[in-house]
């Protein structure tokens, strides 16, 4: 299923859609096996004597997984947990569930390694997704629901149901094939991290339970790339969460009254507002630097006032805040401060998230761990792009507990849709990311044992 005996160069564009390159017939004459080759990806599709095509057992699974509606404010955990659990039985592999927090559970699939004591292999993902606004979609956004040209639609269909299910079924693969590896490899799925990730990973790390796993390297999400390059991430920019409360004079509003709190947080506004400016357009000045380069600032929130006619005592403005490692923070921070005082008396700030772990994952050749994916990508004729994440995920928990750890989801020639509208992915790139990721597992797997291992 996973190799054909012929591959032939072909533009996609120019063939149509289940362009058939060769072909076998099973021994009863049921039904017939067909290579199709679309956009670089072989795949095997089935179809019986009538003509009807059976979908791929691997995009089945991965339809199934998007049905199951893990959607915030109220995910079904305990229906993606039933989930797992049949695919560890299928797999022939442990399952254990850890609670590390009410109504919090992750779960660990693992398959160990023939010496066990090395450090092992972490491959993790998240089983939340963010809300949808279902009028916004073509098709119910948990009905996963595939079209003519291969595209399958779903809330996670690329943030990150699809990345979940490509490690299965290439644990799946590798295991029918009797294939065994020195280090052991953990799949791990986490909830909460569409939410911040405290009660899921940032939980989790700081437990014996995820000591006991002995992680030496770690994979997580990544981003889609709209090129046929294949992004990866090594590095986060910090999250701040800040409100700054604006104190001022209430009264009438018929009143000039001095000293009030708009006053003060025009001021507020214009210091945060013009270096948003000034960084974007560092950005879209510079033909180097990507979004994670940068930092970006947004207000998210305004509050105050209760009625038309008061002015109001207190004015706040919340802003979100994502830092690059290259900033210094502490020198970002009294630049807050530097704003607030020059707004006015009283004007104070506080944070609602502060983060400050700038770990970076190396990506020197000298590195065994990022030689070893870096080469094994060349070899299957990736280009890799390096780039720090624009956002956040729970690498950063992985990270800042000096693990590396690497962001990265297969997914090229695919535009960005995580948390947007009619979030997809193509059922061919799908099933290529399976392929990477059979390789990947057995090179990551066999990394000989380095520096201070048994």
């Amino acid at each position: 299923m996973w190799q054909a005996r012929e591959i032939y160069q072909q533009n996609r564009l120019n063939k149509p859609h289940g362009y058939l390159e060769s072909a076998s017939f099973t021994d009863v004459a049921v039904t017939c096996s067909f290579w199709v080759l679309q956009s670089d990806v072989l795949t095997q599709h089935f179809y019986t004597m009538g003509g009807q095509q059976e979908e791929h057992q691997s995009v089945q699974l991965f339809r199934e997984y998007l049905r199951i509606r893990t959607v915030h404010p109220q995910p079904d955990y305990d229906g993606a947990i039933k989930f797992l659990e049949r695919l560890s039985v299928e797999l022939g592999l442990p399952c254990k569930k850890f609670e590390v927090h009410p109504g919090r559970t992750v779960v660990i699939i693992t398959w160990e390694g023939t010496d066990p004591k090395l450090k092992s292999i972490l491959f993790n993902s998240h089983t939340d997704v963010v809300p949808v606004f279902e009028e916004h979609w073509k098709h119910d956004p948990f009905a996963a629901v595939k079209d003519q040209q291969g595209n399958i639609y779903g809330r996670g269909a690329q943030d990150m149901k699809c990345v979940t299910i490509q490690y299965i079924e290439a644990i799946r693969k590798l295991k029918s094939e009797g294939k065994r590896f020195p280090r052991t490899i953990h799949l791990l799925f986490v909830p909460d991290e569409e939410i911040g990730g405290q009660n899921g990973m940032a939980a989790f790390v700081k437990q014996e339970e995820f000591r006991a796993l002995n992680v030496g390297f770690g994979l997580d999400e990544g981003l889609a790339n709209p090129s046929n390059a294949y992004t990866v991430y090594y590095g986060e920019r910090s999250v701040w969460w800040v409100t700054v409360r604006c104190p001022g004079s209430p009264g009438h509003g018929s009143r000039f009254i001095e000293n009030t709190a708009a006053e003060k947080l025009r001021k507020v506004l214009n210091s945060f507002l013009d270096f948003r400016e000034k960084e974007k357009n560092r950005l879209n000045l510079s033909k180097c630097l990507t979004l994670g380069d940068v930092t970006t600032v947004n207000l998210t929130v305004l509050q105050g006032g209760v009625a038309f006619n008061v002015v109001p005592k207190e004015l706040t403005a919340s802003f979100d805040i994502r830092i690059p490692p290259t900033v210094d923070l502490k020198a970002f921070e009294e630049q807050i401060k530097m704003w607030c005082q020059n707004a006015g008396d009283g004007v104070q700030y506080e944070f609602h998230q502060k983060g400050m772990d700038q770990t970076v994952t190396s990506i020197e050749k000298s590195d065994p761990w990022w030689n070893t994916f870096s080469s094994t990508c060349q070899k299957l004729g990736m280009t890799l792009q390096c780039e720090i994440f624009p956002a956040a995920t729970d690498s950063r928990f992985i990270r800042a507990m000096g693990y590396p750890a690497i962001g990265f989801s297969p997914m090229n020639q695919t535009p960005i849709l995580l948390h947007d509208h009619n979030e997809f992915l193509n059922e061919r790139v799908f099933l290529k990311g399976i392929e990477i990721y059979s390789s990947l597992i057995p090179a990551l797997a066999a990394v000989p044992p380095l520096e201070g291992e048994a």
